[in-house]
């Protein structure tokens, strides 16, 4: 294996850059798979419809979008015919975050709020003291026609203030109500024009024809000029708050990465590098059999149940229309000759909290990508796919950790064990390593770019060498 590069090496650093650029637009799920379909059109990728027919050919590149959300790229490798196996590298686009509410309009102490709803396991006090905007997607009446609008206002519009300490009866604990505290702030009454009580708006009666009744008039006017309409216009909304404090590359040696949603894009962003890196030696790809796919799913966070999300049946549904034209049984040939990486940030050991890291299993910043294993199938790896990779890791120069938690903690889980059980799937669980998961602010190192991205561009372009040489 090739001597491991220096975390401030010019590729290092070169990769984590480029993916801060990605993150820093990646702001929700709906602005995540837009970046990652615009890097696959530039390479050739071309869209097709989910509700469409498909005419699949060798040696040519294609990806499939669910909810606007979710997507699924494959390269279809020059030599693959039905029944061949499939390679793929599995991220998810969603994170920890405040959603706006449905009915959203709040106003207390001559101040106007935006009700939010907790989305997923965040660390909720972080959100507090921060700098907010508001991003996601908004659906707009154009004549007959609804229209799909893709907004970030991009600069601070919202706030929650803490409560002042001198305020505070216990000052050692700091958990908050998130229905009643977690409430931001979107404009003073006297800002608003407001003299005396606020004009009384409806009481929680959703009006589904008129949207204007739901929401703040300013705050809905905010979100129509970003689309680009009348608020009236506005049929529905799906929108994510975020903090504009911007990612970036940190440290004395400049050799950390501090930024949001690091879990999961970092997996979403280095499963379709690794796709595209694989591509760039043709010959390799027109001899390949089989076909190499990177999807990347929403709402993983919160379980994955949903349309868009690895426990629905649409990853089984674009495999079996891949595996058309052979035998009745070509799906199911193709399934054993294949192999998924799920891949999900991982928990570095926390140098303050040694406590909570089994002793023999602490993963390190640089220390290359984590390997997850837990016997109680929170994580798919078994000790073949763990095998398999470590090959691809040899051949690809890439080092290998390994973290089981501690047999007193819990343990969190991937779309790993839903894809395996689903499918059928050989699968092994890997993350990079990070700290502060689900964090408003995470923090990883610069080399699990470029070790993560490697990895799975080899593990593209050798699984099926691997897998035939496995007795």
């Amino acid at each position: 294996m090739a001597a491991a590069l220096k975390p401030n090496a010019p590729e290092i650093r070169k990769a984590a850059q480029e993916f801060i650029n990605y993150l820093n637009k990646a702001v929700t799920p709906f602005h995540a798979t837009q970046e990652v379909k615009e890097r696959l059109i530039q390479a050739g990728f071309k869209e097709l419809p989910e509700a469409g027919h498909w005419e699949i050919q060798p040696a040519n590149k294609y990806f499939v979008t669910k909810n606007r959300s979710a997507i699924l790229a494959f390269a279809v490798g020059g030599a693959y015919k039905p029944g061949n196996g499939f390679s793929i590298v599995v991220g998810h686009t969603d994170s920890p975050c405040l959603r706006v509410k449905p009915i959203s309009h709040q106003k207390s102490d001559k101040f106007l709020q935006v009700g939010v709803s907790t989305y997923g396991g965040g660390i909720w006090r972080t959100w507090f003291d921060r700098d907010l905007s508001v991003a996601g997607l908004v659906i707009v009446k154009n004549g007959d026609k609804l229209q799909h609008k893709l907004i970030d206002v991009k600069r601070p519009v919202l706030f929650i203030p803490n409560l002042a300490i001198h305020l505070e009866t216990d000052r050692t604990t700091f958990k908050p109500n998130t229905e009643t505290e977690l409430r931001p702030i979107l404009e003073s009454f006297a800002a608003a024009g407001i003299n005396g009580p606020a004009k009384e708006e409806s009481k929680g009666e959703y009006d589904p024809r008129n949207i204007t009744a739901n929401h703040h008039p300013q705050f809905l006017g905010l979100i129509a000029k970003e689309a680009g309409c009348q608020p009236e216009d506005i049929v529905d909304l799906d929108l994510y708050l975020y903090d504009t404090n911007k990612a970036a590359i940190v440290g004395v040696e400049e050799e950390f990465i501090s930024g949001a949603r690091l879990d999961n894009q970092v997996g979403t962003y280095t499963a379709i590098s690794g796709l595209l890196e694989s591509l760039s030696g043709e010959a390799a790809f027109q001899s390949d059999p089989q076909i190499r796919i990177a999807a990347c799913y929403d709402n993983e966070e919160v379980g994955s149940d949903s349309a868009m999300g690895a426990s629905s049946a649409f990853t089984e549904f674009v495999l079996r229309r891949l595996s058309a034209g052979g035998s009745a049984t070509s799906f199911e040939e193709a399934i054993g000759k294949s192999m998924l990486i799920s891949a999900d940030q991982a928990h570095a050991a926390h140098p303050n909290y040694s406590v909570k890291h089994e002793e023999n299993h602490r993963p390190t910043f640089h220390g290359g990508v984590v390997v997850k294993v837990n016997v109680n199938q929170r994580y798919a790896t078994t000790s073949t796919t763990h095998a398999a990779l470590k090959q691809v890791a040899f051949e690809a120069g890439v080092p290998l950790q390994v973290v089981v938690v501690r047999n007193d903690s819990p343990c969190g889980s991937t779309v790993g064990p839903i894809l395996s059980t689903k499918l059928g799937l050989q699968t092994v669980d890997v993350g990079c390593p990070q700290l502060a998961m689900h964090s408003i602010r995470e923090f990883a190192d610069t080399s699990s770019i470029f070790q993560a991205t490697r990895l799975y561009s080899t593990f593209f372009e050798r699984l099926s060498n691997v897998l035939s040489n496995m007795q």
